[in-house]
């Protein structure tokens, strides 16, 4: 059986290897081509430092450079933007220090590390384990993206790149975030914020949030926080308010329930009444031949205080129909 040829595409390796030797050729052909076309720019407009004083960058130079650039370019077919790209790179790399087997790209970008000195020396050292620079080593070392993302830092920053747009970048997310493995690693303060930020729509976060108390053990360290837990009973109290005012406002039967409310309420006041008295009767009489301790009558003094003062409220709602009640007694029954 005749041995396997390795194969590049659809031709042999070593045929490949002839077409990468000849290909080079051309890209040094190219190369002297740009830094050509890049010298004769600098001829016709050296490069000068912006009246801002900012670094000669192309695209920062003056209007009539510019021109100067515009006609130039037209008159050999290229646009403006290369004839300014070749002239920058050449401006930064004097022929002496251009690198034989570096491509004019891979010159253009290593040509924007600022100290001289490093520059020239940059380009002599290819990476280690290489005999040439590529374009993305070159990126690399000054720090730019890449083309091909090897390191994680590198990949990461080629998927922020690419999720710029707001729906590009909501719809990765949400891919990511199905993922159990990649969800169980963003750390807890994180996945709080995005929760946050998911909720930030009222009914999302009112359908998250009854989704959440349902569960018991949520619930329950929920109703552990005061403030929680205050909200809730808030939002219960509230939600019965306006269902009360909606049924009065749209009901036909809502005058003779009131009625019968008036009864209720008349029937519940006794009843608390009575309650409280018999409690009282019952408890009262075990303190016979006992003394409390200092703590132990602050607390029954602080809480039969309460007591008169919410017989005084319930007195003068009976006796005016008014039953709102003041700032002291309100702090009072709240435990302030």
């Amino acid at each position: 059986m005749p041995e396997e040829i390795e194969k590049v595409g659809n031709i042999s390796q070593q045929r490949y290897e002839q077409i990468v030797a000849e290909l080079r050729q051309v890209v040094e052909q190219q190369t002297q081509g740009q830094f050509t076309i890049g010298d004769r720019a600098l001829e016709i407009e050296p490069m000068r430092v912006p009246e801002d004083g900012r670094e000669a960058l192309p695209g920062r130079d003056l209007f009539t450079v510019r021109q100067a650039l515009s006609r130039l370019a037209e008159d050999i077919g290229l646009k403006r933007t290369t004839v300014e790209n070749a002239r920058w790179t050449a401006s930064r790399w004097p022929k002496e220090h251009r690198q034989a087997g570096a491509s004019f790209t891979v010159h253009r970008v290593l040509g924007s590390i600022p100290d001289e000195e490093e520059r020239f020396a940059a380009i002599e050292q290819p990476p280690e384990g290489k005999k040439r620079w590529t374009v993305d080593d070159a990126n690399r070392r000054v720090g730019r993206q890449v083309e091909h993302p090897v390191s994680p830092q590198e990949k990461v920053t080629a998927i922020h790149t690419l999720a710029q747009d707001e729906d590009v970048a909501a719809t990765v997310t949400t891919d990511f975030l199905r993922r159990p493995a990649v969800a169980a690693q963003v750390k807890p303060e994180d996945r709080v914020r995005v929760v946050e930020e998911f909720t930030r729509d009222e009914n999302v976060a009112a359908q998250v949030t009854t989704g959440l108390l349902r569960r018991p053990d949520v619930a329950f360290k929920a109703m552990s926080d005061d403030t929680a837990r205050h909200q809730v009973n808030h939002a219960q109290v509230e939600r019965g308010r306006q269902a009360r005012e909606d049924f009065d406002r749209t009901s036909p039967v809502a005058p003779a329930v009131r009625n019968i409310d008036r009864t209720v309420e008349f029937l519940d006041l006794v009843t608390a009444c009575h309650s409280f008295v018999a409690a009282a009767g019952r408890a009262v009489p075990g303190l016979r031949d006992r003394t409390l301790d200092e703590d132990q009558r602050t607390i029954v003094h602080e809480n039969v205080a309460k007591v008169r003062a919410t017989l005084d409220w319930i007195e003068t709602a009976v006796d005016t129909g008014k039953v709102d009640m003041d700032g002291e007694l309100a702090r009072m029954l709240r435990g302030e």
